[in-house]
């Protein structure tokens, strides 16, 4: 039946708890693959079949009215509800489920996420899945926010009681270096230090683990670069710009530039990251655990055996777990 003026309905329900956290239109047709004009009608049906003005669409940022305040307590338990409805049918018959929301870290989007989706739609023939990529920190906010069902990403520390965690994947960072500037015999860290350091960015996990550790060593590098992109990161350090230190499936991701590089490992005490299946504790009963094991062999087959063929050494670095 098609949505009308003067009735509530989920999908606006839903619409208006986007717009509410991402205080912005556009933003909130992102997150939900709709059109802003989509968005802004939703919320105009919404208000009228409550009767009040729940959001302050001309400001910048749009803001919460009193009235939306009191909504968005009650819409949050609602979605809730859904959620656990919908995942208690599904999981009652996995034919069932309808729609799944995976997030996945970029490193993994163009070696093992088509494989994982292949997988999953052979076994689930009537769902419809709805895939968003991005940095760890962010997929945990989309999943904190209940915009995904399930993410694959970077462990970013403490582990949130609301969570259930599926580890897959720990791996040690390396040292990426111009093609035969740094001779291995030799102190590489010496030799190493008169290159400029290219680093991650600090905005994201990853860049601040990597300073993090450097300066618990009390390791003080100069760098002059500092970016969000691992093939900006070695097509910088293919050309002698600098060098970095990344991880293997960074390597892997920007694996064009692999004839321009040497990999070494780390000249200093040893750094890694875990990447593990996380979902909301208790929604998809035994579902995060199958797709963790579905993950694994595509993992090893896709990313673990061709960096080890590639770099012998990185198999005491890298590991399904």
């Amino acid at each position: 039946m098609a949505n009308s003026p003067g009735r509530i309905t989920l999908w606006g329900i839903e619409v208006f708890m986007a717009a509410a956290d991402e205080r912005s239109i556009s933003a909130a047709a992102r997150r939900l693959g709709a059109s802003p004009s989509a968005v802004s009608q939703q919320l105009t049906n919404l208000e009228s079949a409550v009767g009040a003005t729940l959001l302050q669409r001309n400001a910048r940022p749009i803001r919460l009215t009193p009235a939306g305040e009191i909504m968005h307590r009650r819409a949050q338990a609602i979605l809730n509800e859904a959620a656990q409805a919908r995942a208690e049918l599904a999981m009652s018959d996995l034919s069932m489920l309808t729609r799944f929301r995976l997030g996945m870290i970029e490193d993994l989007e163009a070696d093992v996420t088509p494989k994982l989706l292949t997988h999953m739609a052979g076994e689930l023939k009537g769902c419809q899945f709805l895939l968003e990529t991005g940095a760890s920190h962010h997929l945990y906010d989309q999943l904190d926010a209940r915009a995904l069902d399930v993410i694959v990403a970077a462990e970013l520390g403490a582990e949130d009681d609301w969570v259930e965690v599926h580890p897959l994947l720990c791996e040690g960072f390396t040292v990426a270096a111009p093609r035969g500037v740094i001779d291995p015999k030799g102190n590489v860290l010496r030799q190493l230090r008169r290159l400029p350091l290219i680093q991650y960015t600090q905005r994201q996990y990853i860049g601040r683990l990597v300073t993090s550790h450097l300066a618990r060593q009390n390791i003080s590098l100069p760098h002059r670069f500092e970016l969000d992109s691992y093939h900006a990161i070695l097509a910088l350090v293919g050309q002698g710009a600098g060098w970095s230190i990344l991880t293997p499936l960074a390597l892997m991701r920007a694996r064009r530039f692999a004839d321009q590089i040497d990999v070494f490992e780390l000249p200093f005490d040893p750094l890694s990251r875990n990447i593990s299946l996380t979902a909301r504790k208790g929604i998809f009963q035994d579902m995060p655990g199958k797709v963790a094991e579905t993950l694994k062999p595509i993992l090893t087959e896709s990313i673990v055996a061709p960096a080890i063929r590639k770099h012998p050494f990185l198999a005491d670095l890298i590991e399904v777990f």
